[in-house]
């Protein structure tokens, strides 16, 4: 069957998953909804401004697969609604897709589901949420029930801070209605790693773990951002971290949607904090995404061996336990090139000089661009692109990647300068 493909999003991911779609031959077409300045170079982009549209779109271009990269469409419903008119979805329901939408549904979910995480108040009251301040000890994490870009977690330093911070919340003055309720955590201290899996309602398959780097400069210092970089896979994940990571985070998880009457289909991305105690390694579930990180979706698209075609056609064929996932015995590295201004305020739109580099070093995904009138890429704000480094070490797969990058330019370009360090400090 020759598929015609459509990706709803119009970031990096999206193009990462454009890319290698692109080269598998049973796929004829490929669309984006709405994409970005660079998708064109994969496929057509499509412009739609209600669901009805876009099936109407599906209906006209033919289009027998949709996949749902960012997780807006998703809190949406979009998938349901597509289900519901017989259109193969690869993505969550609605329903399913709380665990992301709703933090204080999350902590609430995985507490009755005995999955570890940190000790943690929910809550839209200012004073019952002071009060969990005080039981904790500096730094303290407050987050906006809904979503933010990945930039709703303030880590407070003081419990003066985390008090405003809160305020700030529910107010209304910080993320809007995203913030009417709160999330309070004690701060767990370890090192943080993005774990994937591949879920049918009942099964699932594990990616190699991966890890991002959130802070927006060199050393981890500086705001919280959707991610600067990512690698994979990390030598700081082992086969015994991966084995309690499935047992008692993924599986009991699957578990308790399916009991629930809410069946998980599709990415199932957990934030993982790994702490020592008592001189083992246990991971802590810090937060649930229902959908492909940005960037790490970047670094592990690469890696597939298994075609990317086949993982999403068993996943909703509900045989994700038939498949073997293979992946190369390589690693990526994945820096991202941020515009001026982020992650503060939008930045004007620039034009982006790529001179030619060494495409067997890696290779480039656009996000944050668009095109002039001669067809020229403009960095349009936020992440721009990525310089994917691909080899048979971190340290190579690294440095392929920030030469790549040194091949890109555009006024008020900005990147971390170190990509990985945590691997390559072993």
């Amino acid at each position: 069957m020759q598929e015609h493909i459509l990706i709803i999003g119009n970031g990096g991911r999206e193009y990462a998953i454009g890319r290698v779609l692109k080269e598998d031959n049973r796929v004829k077409t490929l669309y984006f909804a709405p994409g970005n300045g660079a998708t064109h170079l994969l496929g057509t982009n499509l412009t739609y401004a209600y669901p009805q549209e876009l099936l109407e779109s599906i209906t006209f271009h033919h289009i027998t697969l949709v996949i749902i990269g960012p997780e807006a469409p998703l809190g949406e419903g979009l998938s349901d609604y597509l289900r519901s008119h017989n259109v193969r979805v690869f993505a969550p329901s609605k329903a399913a897709a709380r665990l992301e939408t709703s933090k204080a549904f999350m902590k609430d979910f995985v507490s009755a589901a005995h999955i570890p995480t940190a000790r943690y108040m929910q809550s839209s009251d200012f004073q019952t949420l002071c009060a969990f301040i005080d039981t904790l000890t500096p730094p303290i994490v407050i987050k906006a029930d809904g979503l933010c870009a990945g930039k709703g977690v303030i880590i407070a330093q003081s419990y003066e801070e985390a008090k405003q911070t809160t305020q700030d919340m529910l107010s209304g003055t910080a993320f809007g209605e995203a913030g009417k309720c709160v999330v309070v955590e004690e701060f767990l201290e370890g090192y943080e790693l993005s774990v994937f899996a591949i879920c049918d309602g009942e099964d699932f398959v594990m990616l190699p773990a991966c890890q991002d780097h959130k802070r927006l400069l060199t050393g981890d210092k500086g705001p919280n951002t959707g991610g600067m970089g990512a690698y994979t896979p990390t030598p700081l994940c082992d086969e015994n971290l991966m084995r309690k990571i499935r047992q008692n985070i993924i599986a009991p998880t699957l578990q308790a949607m399916k009991k629930q009457g809410t069946p998980f289909e599709g990415v199932l991305f957990g934030g993982i904090m790994v702490v020592k105690k008592n001189n083992e390694l246990e991971p802590y579930l810090l937060e649930f995404n229902v959908r492909f990180g940005d960037p790490e979706c970047e670094v592990l698209m690469p890696l597939l061996q298994t075609p990317l075609l086949d993982i999403i056609t068993y996943t909703i064929e509900r045989r994700i336990r038939e498949l073997k996932c293979i992946f190369k015995e390589q690693y990526a590295v994945a820096v991202v090139a941020s515009s001026k201004d982020y992650p503060y305020v939008s930045s004007a739109s620039v034009p982006i000089r790529i001179q030619a580099f060494d495409e067997r070093l890696g290779h480039i995904v656009y996000a944050g661009v668009s095109s002039d009138s001669q067809g020229g890429l403009l960095a349009s704000g936020g992440r721009v692109l990525l310089a994917v480094g691909i080899a048979s070490s971190i340290q190579q797969a690294r440095n392929n990647a920030y030469e790549i990058l040194k091949s890109v330019s555009f006024e008020g370009m900005h990147f971390r300068e170190d990509i990985a360090y945590r691997a390559l400090a072993l």
